[in-house]
C-alpha cells in the first residue's frame, strides 16, 4: 500500500534542500506547497521570533474519513545538523548515502518523507483513518527550541508518534532527562613568565575538579559529560577565566539531582580549596548555572500509542520491541506538555557523521508500520 518509488523521491528532494538548523525557511515553504497539495491548510507558528531563525513550526490538520475515531499527532523535525549544505543523495545497493563531504539528512528528512506517503496513500487508496496533526517542528538539533515554543493547545491530539531515531522494529517508550550544566571560573590574569605567582590560573582549577568529576557512564541509569571548555588569551598570559559546558542526565530524576549536584561540588570545592591556600586577595570565584535540557519521557506500556503501534505491528506479522532510548527528542519535550508521544523509528545510521545513511526496505517497513497504525485507530 506504500508507493516505494515515490517514498524515495520525496526523501530524495527533501535531502537537497539546505536546513541547518535556523535555517528551515526553504524547506518549511516546500512543506507547506505539498501540505497545501494533499488538502491541509498548514500555519506557521511564531517560534521564529523565539529561535531566532527563519521559520517557525509548521501544524496542518489533515481531516479524517472516521469522526470517531481519536485525532493522532505525527511529529519530525525540519532542521539538520553540519555539514548539511550541498547534500547530493546517491543510491547503492538499496541504502541511500551522500556523495560528499556533507550529512545526508534522513535525520530527520525520513521521518518527513514516511509521514507525508503515508497520508497520500491514505487519502488516495481511501483507507479509514481518523484526524491528523501533522507537526513539522524547528531547532530540534540545538536545543529542540522548536517543540519547546510550540504551544499544545493548538494541538486536538493527546497522543501520537515521533518519527525518529535508528532501530526499525522497535517503539521508544522512554528517554532521559537531562541538565545543561555551564561554569565559569574566575582566577586572575599575570604575566606567566615575569609573575606567574601573582596570577591565579582559572584552567588549572579547571583541571582540579575535572581530576576529580565523575564523568561518563555512571550507573546504568545515568551519564555526564563536560564537551565545551573554553579560555585563556595567550601562551604568556596566566588565564584569568575558562568556561565549561556540559550535561547530566538520567532515567531517575533523583539521579539526574545527585550528579548534578555532585559536578557543582567538585567545581566549588577546586576554587575554594585555592582560595583558603592562595594568598591572593582577589581570590578566585565561580559562577554555575544549570538549566533544564529536556523532561523525563516515560510511556506506560498499556498508553494508547503503545498499544496501537503494538496492534499495528500484529497485524502487519511483525515484533514490535518496546525500547528505552538514551537521547532526547522532541517527544521528550511533547510527554512534558501532556501529549502522550512515542518514537518511531526510521531506519537512519551513523546519524550527525559524513557516513550516515539509510536503508530503502527500512523506510517502507517504518512507513508501512505507521500507515496501518493509523488504520488500527479506527477500530
Amino acid at each position: 500500500m506504500i508507493n516505494e518509488q515515490r517514498l524515495i523521491g520525496s526523501f530524495i528532494k527533501l535531502s537537497k534542500i539546505d536546513s541547518p538548523s535556523r535555517h528551515e525557511g526553504a524547506i518549511s515553504k516546500h512543506l507547506k506547497l505539498i501540505l497545501e497539495g494533499i488538502g491541509a491548510n498548514p500555519v506557521e507558528d511564531g517560534a521564529s521570533k523565539t529561535t531566532g531563525g527563519e521559520s517557525g513550526n509548521l501544524l496542518a490538520k489533515i481531516k479524517g474519513n472516521k469522526p470517531s475515531a481519536p485525532t493522532i499527532v505525527l511529529n519530525a523535525h525540519m532542521d539538520t545538523v553540519a555539514p548539511g549544505r550541498g547534500v547530493y543523495p546517491v543510491i547503492r545497493d538499496g541504502v541511500i548515502y551522500s556523495s560528499g563531504n556533507t550529512i545526508l539528512g534522513s535525520d530527520d528528512k525520513s521521518g518527513i518523507a514516511i509521514i507525508l506517503e503515508v497520508i497520500r496513500s491514505l487519502k488516495e487508496q481511501e483507507l479509514p483513518h481518523g484526524d491528523i496533526e501533522v507537526l513539522f517542528t524547528v531547532c530540534e538539533e540545538v536545543g529542540l527550541l522548536g517543540a519547546k515554543s510550540f504551544d499544545t493547545s493548538l494541538l486536538d491530539a493527546k497522543f501520537g508518534y515521533s518519527l525518529d531515531s535508528t532501530k526499525v522494529g522497535t517503539l521508544v517508550i522512554a528517554a532521559p532527562t537531562a541538565n545543561h550544566i555551564k561554569f565559569t571560573i574566575h582566577g586572575k590574569e599575570a604575566h606567566a613568565g615575569v609573575a606567574p605567582e601573582d596570577g591565579i590560573s582559572a584552567i588549572k582549577l579547571a583541571g582540579h575538579a575535572l581530576a576529580k568529576m565523575p564523568l561518563g557512564r555512571i550507573d546504568e541509569e545515568t551519564s555526564a559529560n563536560i564537551g565545551i571548555i573554553q579560555g585563556g588569551t595567550a601562551t604568556n598570559i596566566v588565564p584569568g577565566m575558562v568556561v565549561l559546558e556540559g550535561e547530566a542526565r538520567s532515567h531517575c530524576t533523583e539521579k539526574l539531582l545527585k550528579q548534578t549536584n555532585t559536578m557543582v561540588k567538585c567545581m566549588e570545592e577546586a576554587v575554594n580549596t585555592a582560595n583558603r591556600e592562595g594568598k591572593n586577595v582577589d581570590g578566585a570565584r565561580l559562577d554555575v548555572e544549570v538549566s533544564l535540557d529536556f523532561p523525563l519521557m516515560h510511556l506506560d506500556k498499556e498508553s494508547p500509542p503503545v498499544k496501537l503501534a503494538q496492534r499495528a505491528a500484529m497485524k502487519l506479522d511483525r515484533v514490535l520491541n518496546l525500547i528505552v532510548g538514551g537521547g532526547g527528542s522532541d517527544a521528550n519535550i511533547f510527554n512534558g506538555k501532556g501529549i502522550e508521544m512515542a518514537i518511531m523509528p526510521t531506519g537512519m545510521t551513523d546519524v550527525h557523521t559524513n557516513a550516515e545513511n539509510i536503508k530503502i526496505d527500512d523506510m517502507v517497513i517504518t512507513a508501512e508500520l505507521l500507515l496501518q497504525t493509523l488504520i488500527e485507530n479506527c477500530r
